[in-house]
């Protein structure tokens, strides 16, 4: 019987072999290179011009008075639309609705609202009748005073209804009728995955997450961007962190990346250092990721009863 040995089988194998060794390595450097190249589209050269009042004349912000939403409506005037502020306290609004008009010669109005009630959104849709809305953020939203287990979290009725209206009910209700446009819906990293003694917060903002990016394939067809945006810890008042850091930015720093990531990414950390975080955190096994959520949050815990773990 005729047979082949190791020596004889070499030259038949060798072009085969090559050529799945060219196409794998040619392949991987053409995902490499694109991977690179969306980088610098998002990261660097951004969205250019994309967000102008061509879009509509007035853009919409809720939770405008600090923070992040009141560097998305200083942003959004520096870029010039007139600006809609929405928020509780109407002595704020009057103070930013102020800086924005002198510092940006913008129309201004404004709309005082409770966003842990749930009759409130008559007065808004009055207050946006009739207006060409080209940019919607929805920004307003609470967390808890400090991590807690979810069965001792102080008057948890009353703590569950006040953040499902306000980091939930208000992405659903705060709706403006775009033929053209952009919606942000800021959610968090918090709600990529579960995050423990940050129970309901954590799965508001999951919600968040989840909706944005229904709508968006809902309504890109019609010309319509909805963005769900989610950042890691930013210095404001809400996360209580006073140092800003690289991985800790200001709002000015975020709110200016975020912006160039619009029309480029449906889901967005909005800052290449949070990005990259993310790509840690999706390489790393679920059960790291779980102990180091509950291991930070339970620092926070003890910190704010005086206890050690």
């Amino acid at each position: 019987m005729y047979s082949l040995n190791v020596e004889d089988m070499l030259p038949v194998a060798e072009t085969p072999l090559f050529w799945v060794g060219a196409f794998t390595v040619a392949s991987l450097s053409l995902w490499v290179l694109h991977r690179l190249l969306q980088g610098f589209r998002i990261w660097v050269w951004g969205n250019g011009q994309l967000l102008s009042p061509k879009l509509g004349k007035w853009a919409v912000v809720t939770g405008a008075t600090d923070g992040i939403g009141k560097v998305y409506a200083e942003e959004l005037a520096r870029k010039g639309f007139a600006v809609i502020l929405i928020s509780r306290s109407q002595d704020k609004l009057d103070d930013v609705a102020r800086q924005l008009e002198e510092q940006y010669k913008v129309e201004t109005k404004t709309i005082a609202v409770d966003f842990g009630l749930s009759d409130i959104y008559p007065k808004i849709e009055a207050g946006l009748a009739g207006l060409e809305i080209g940019v919607l953020v929805n920004n307003v939203g609470i967390s808890y005073p400090y991590p807690e287990y979810f069965l001792h979290i102080p008057d948890l009725d009353n703590f569950i209804t006040n953040m499902i209206n306000v980091n939930m009910t208000s992405v659903c209700q705060v709706r403006v009728l775009l033929s053209k446009g952009v919606v942000l819906n800021i959610s968090s990293a918090s709600g990529m995955y579960p995050v423990p003694l940050l129970t309901v917060y954590s799965s508001s903002k999951a919600f968040v997450d989840f909706f944005s990016r229904g709508l968006q394939e809902e309504y890109k067809a019609k010309g319509i961007i909805v963005q769900s945006v989610l950042p890691f810890f930013v210095a404001t008042k809400m996360t209580r962190i006073r140092k800003p850091t690289l991985d800790k930015p200001t709002p000015e720093r975020y709110v200016a990346a975020e912006l160039t990531t619009i029309g480029l990414q449906d889901q967005t950390n909005g800052y290449f250092p949070h990005a990259v975080m993310v790509r840690l955190y999706r390489s790393s096994p679920l059960v790291f990721i779980y102990f180091f959520a509950f291991a930070s949050t339970k620092i926070l815990l003890d910190k704010s009863r005086g206890t050690k773990w």
